[in-house]
């Protein structure tokens, strides 16, 4: 039986919206809401519903119920109390509204399933598709949307980018979203679904699929109701662009609070990994990984050789890198004796040509781009770690620009690590706000390296 899927089309890029709870007072939901599509820069028309309107609210005429706008309405984002709901959801079916975000909690995930089933069944009767409820909704910058009751000053927008981020809890995505905007890589669509009583991760995943703009999804998840649906679809995705998944849930106790929290039916952690590594997932272990995993590869070209050559101007850190690759399935190459004869002759005599290649703490610019463009050459050298540590001389933003134009070549994955205070910071930012995606150490770098390298395995497989 073919697989229907929810058309969120509406949700995700409308052409008009309707907030059901805007107010004027600046502590209310409805009120962030709404000064968010205007901070945002939304280009169609705004409707602020108060059953309390008189006049106008926020600057724009305001109505009692979405019935009295009698103008047609793609969006409505409902932010009222529970009890209030249904009523409010029944009015946007009869006003012919195409998508419905409800940010409301208090619902199936504190008991209150007989709530939650009324919503059910109003979106059946009027075919009215709807994220929620107890979420915080969607943003995507590029149709200038914006459903979360948080304010623009508490938590920083991204940059538009490749990268889709769903979730299934609130905290998680607005946690992880924060931590995005300081990271090297923009954000296509950012969806948070909740309790997932109509639009689930099934119809999510179909719609991310499809959409030109997403290179990369990330997903939080907690548990998946249509689950065999979910993996369905997600194989594939997979053969197409990769899904980094991390799970929620995995202990008994996890379990629990994962039900309580979005009332998910959160199943056995090692049933959905098998399931995700048959498939092609990249998994995430904790929060960080998603972000590691995601700006690389939003940046890099994939590759399915596992031959990592290290160049590094500090010693430690070469010995630190040789465990992390060790660690994560990964392995130096062995150098042609072409390159090696290369190198001696391009490097100072000090310099020791094998892996990890140690270039020395005087290193500039020059001395890493000869390094580079000799070992690029070699057949046995499937992608780089560059390791720059910006305390020494010789690195500085010569350096970072050199980085920049070798990697933007993308012959083969380069990831960069850089360790320091606000000198490093600020040539990581030019770094990552280039394309070169950067780790605070060699095993995170190599733990990127090793999914890179796996979803491509995978990928080449499935052809």
């Amino acid at each position: 039986m073919k697989t229907q899927y929810a058309d969120i089309k509406s949700i995700m890029d409308p052409k008009s919206v309707a907030v059901i709870g805007a107010s004027e007072k600046p502590e209310k939901v409805g009120h962030i809401i709404m000064q968010n599509y205007l901070d945002v820069g939304f280009q169609g028309p705004i409707y602020p519903i108060n059953i309390n309107a008189n006049g106008k609210l926020m600057g724009r005429q305001a109505y009692r119920t979405i019935l009295d706008v009698k103008k047609p309405i793609d969006l409505a984002v409902i932010a009222i109390p529970a009890e209030m709901v249904p009523e409010a959801l029944e009015q946007c079916g009869k006003a012919g509204v195409k998508g419905v975000v409800i940010v409301s909690g208090g619902f199936a995930e504190v008991g209150r399933k007989d709530l939650e089933e009324k919503l059910v069944k109003i979106s059946k009767k009027y075919k009215l598709p709807f994220i929620g409820p107890n979420c915080l909704g969607v943003m995507d910058l590029r149709a200038r949307n914006d459903t979360l009751f948080l304010p623009t000053y508490k938590i920083d927008r991204p940059k538009i980018g490749g990268v889709s981020f769903v979730s299934q809890s609130g905290s998680v995505g607005s946690s992880t979203l924060d931590l995005i905007s300081g990271e090297g890589f923009g954000l296509a669509h950012f969806i948070s679904y909740g309790n997932a009583s109509v639009v689930d991760e099934v119809d999510i995943l179909n719609y991310l699929a499809n959409d030109p703009d997403t290179k990369v999804i990330v997903f939080y998840l907690e548990g998946a109701r249509r689950g065999k649906e979910f993996i369905e679809v997600a194989r594939k995705v997979t053969q197409q662009k990769p899904i980094v998944i991390i799970k929620g849930g995995i202990s008994p106790a996890g379990v629990g609070a994962a039900h309580s929290h979005t009332a998910s039916l959160a199943g056995s952690y090692e049933a959905y990994e098998a399931v995700f590594r048959q498939n092609g997932f990249v998994i995430a272990d904790e929060l960080d990984d998603l972000l590691y995993y995601a700006k690389i590869f939003e940046t890099q070209p994939l590759t399915t050789g596992n031959r990592i050559a290290v160049i590094t101007n500090g010693g430690g850190h070469g010995v630190l890198a040789t465990d992390a690759l060790y660690k994560y399935g990964l392995t130096f190459p062995e150098l042609t004796k072409k390159t090696t004869t290369a190198l001696r002759k391009a490097m100072p005599p000090v310099v020791n040509v094998g892996m990890p290649m140690d270039i020395g703490g005087e290193a500039n610019s020059q001395r890493y781009m000869e390094a580079l463009n000799i070992l690029n050459e070699d057949p046995n050298v499937d992608a780089f770690m560059v390791i720059t540590l910006f305390q020494t001389p010789g690195a500085d933003e010569k350096l970072a620009d050199s980085l920049i134009q070798f990697a933007s070549q993308k012959k083969k994955p380069v990831v960069a690590v850089a360790t320091g205070g606000n000198y490093t910071k600020t040539h990581v930012a030019l770094l990552e706000g280039s394309g070169v995606p950067v780790y605070d150490s060699p095993t995170s770098a190599a733990k990127a390296l090793s999914a890179l390298i796996g979803y491509a395995k995978y990928k080449k497989r499935m052809i």
